[in-house]
């Protein structure tokens, strides 16, 4: 078997997949033959900087983190198979959606990189949202632009053209501004029936903007859409430098469309056909449901964006997942160091994660906000994370890991609830990413959170990074046209599927805690109020 994939590599019957993550930097090559097969990882670890009340991330970090994240798997590719890639059969990259990039003519980042997780668009967002009919989140490109018109910022006169970090980095490697309409949706409304830019909501921004900013076409500075399949240019030279200094790896390999997070997770767990939707668990978290037919009324709770393929979906984004939980987890590990116990980090998580399982379903009163920035469907301009107890509440270990673990999804459940009421039906739920990696805790949490039986996939732990490769091994895939078919009958086709049905007590548990949670936002509302 290691020869045949020393072969393989070598004679580039391979698909490399690389995600930028909002910690990590993630390469991943997988067979072409066997799209589930992964040859060979490689990561690098990345963190976001607030600069001047912005999150942001250094376009240097981009280039420096990409090569060595790549170096990485070069290396396992070397030591597991004694040979060092030089060319792939096609090449994808997916990252963080949303956010704000704006260069000038010669390709010049005119403003530092305003990623996803900023929320100082509220007015712009507001507006937008009015005028096109349709929720426009605060994290939205459009969004960011608008108030940058707003502000009277100076760069706005030299906005030559736009990208989300996944279309940039793809620009570099390949010259091509493209992106993959999920990415795209993200940016600005997609019409359904074109699967390109909605051109009525194109020239209302731009009658919006002619007074403050009478030079904009807004149609003019968005990458080219692209649907899954589509061939999206190939890695230059200069590309090629970028990402292999070394100088092995030769120019000419096809690229896939860039795509965001959320289609590479829709990917990654199947998830592109009506009914079915997934949960993606990280820095943030979010659920994807593809929908069946429009929804009735726009919802501030609800994105409306579109699988790798264009269909539409709803999805319910929030800016804080796993990161307060894992700052918790990082304590007792702290403590567990200094007491002699000698776990080390994922033990510390299994060690903690079951315990849980013997909390109270309502997790004894106690409550956990894991606000570290903005949460928009929360009504909060600003990150605040708490816990919250009473002197009733029962206060253990088993109910204090329940409570951060419900926290996690609070926000989302207050969401889908809103799609909940919308009529909207789901046939499975999958979920994806590192909290999931402890089997049967965090998922049967979220199926209790759901009311909903939740499925998680052997290939859940790779993640993005895997499911843009997948979409790579798509684009140069000549059997079949359709993506769903593809993912069902080639890759998934062996795949298992460990799915849990919502525990009787977990799901009023879930309620009770969730009811004390809303009511608990009054809380955070009044520490940004205080300056807490």
């Amino acid at each position: 078997m290691t020869d045949a994939a020393a072969q393989a590599i070598r004679e580039g019957r391979t698909a490399l997949g690389v995600e930028f993550g909002s910690t990590r930097i993630k390469a991943c090559l997988i067979d072409l033959d066997d799209p589930t097969r992964v040859l060979a990882t490689g990561s690098h670890a990345w963190e976001n900087q607030l600069q001047d009340r912005n999150w942001t991330y250094a376009l240097d970090d981009v280039w420096s983190g990409l090569q060595a994240a790549y170096a990485a798997l070069v290396d396992e590719v070397r030591g597991t198979y004694g040979v060092v890639p030089e060319v792939f059969g096609a090449i994808g990259v997916s990252a963080m959606m949303h956010g704000y990039l704006a260069f000038d003519a010669e390709g010049e980042l005119l403003t530092p990189f305003r990623t996803w997780r900023n929320t100082s668009t509220e007015r712009a967002a507001a507006v937008l949202s009015e005028l096109f009919g349709t929720n426009i989140p605060l994290r939205w490109s459009i969004a960011h632009l608008y108030q940058a018109v707003l502000n009277e910022e100076d760069h706005v006169a030299d906005i030559r053209f736009l990208n989300t970090l996944a279309g940039y980095v793809h620009w570099k490697l390949t010259g091509r501004a493209v992106l993959g309409v999920g990415d795209a949706s993200g940016m600005f409304p997609i019409d359904a029936a074109t699967r390109g830019y909605d051109a009525g909501m194109l020239q209302k921004f731009d009658r919006l903007v002619a007074e403050r900013a009478p030079d904009l076409d807004v149609s003019a500075l968005l990458p080219e859409v692209l649907v899954a399949g589509a061939r999206a240019g190939e890695l230059t030279a200069e590309g090629a430098r970028l990402l292999d200094p070394s100088g092995a790896l030769r120019p000419g390999i096809p690229f896939c469309p860039p795509e965001g997070d959320a289609g590479t997770g829709m990917v990654a767990t199947n998830s592109v056909a009506p009914r079915t939707g997934n949960v993606s668990a990280g820095t943030s978290i979010f659920a994807m449901v593809v929908l069946e037919s429009p929804l009735r009324e726009a919802h501030e709770e609800l994105d409306l964006v579109t699988t790798p393929a264009g269909d539409p979906v709803a999805m319910v984004h929030c800016n804080n997942g796993a990161s307060e939980l894992a700052a918790w987890v990082g304590l007792f590990e702290q403590f567990a160091s200094i007491a002699g116990g000698g776990l080390n980090a994922d033990e510390v998580f299994e060690a903690l994660f079951r315990e849980a399982l013997d909390g109270d379903p309502d997790a004894g009163g106690l409550l956990a906000y894991n606000h570290l920035s903005g949460e928009p469907i929360a009504g909060l301009p600003e990150g605040r994370p708490l816990f919250v107890r009473t002197p009733e509440s029962r206060f253990t270990l088993a109910n204090f890991m329940r409570a951060q673990l419900y926290g996690v999804f609070g926000t989302l459940a207050l969401g889908m609830r809103v799609l909940e009421a919308e009529g909207v039906a789901l046939d499975r739920m999958y979920a994806h990413g590192g909290v999931f990696r402890t089997a049967g805790v965090a998922q049967r949490f979220l199926a209790g959170a759901l009311g909903a039986p939740v499925a998680v996939a052997d290939t859940a732990s790779e993640g993005g990074a895997w499911g843009i490769a997948v979409l790579a091994a798509f684009a140069v895939d000549t059997a079949d046209a359709d993506l769903d078919v593809f993912l069902t009958d080639r890759v998934f086709a062996h795949t298992g599927f460990e799915s849990l049905e919502p525990d009787a007590e977990d799901v009023p548990g879930f309620a009770a805690y969730l009811a004390r949670y809303r009511a608990g936002l009054s809380i955070e509302r009044a520490a940004i109020a205080a300056k807490l």
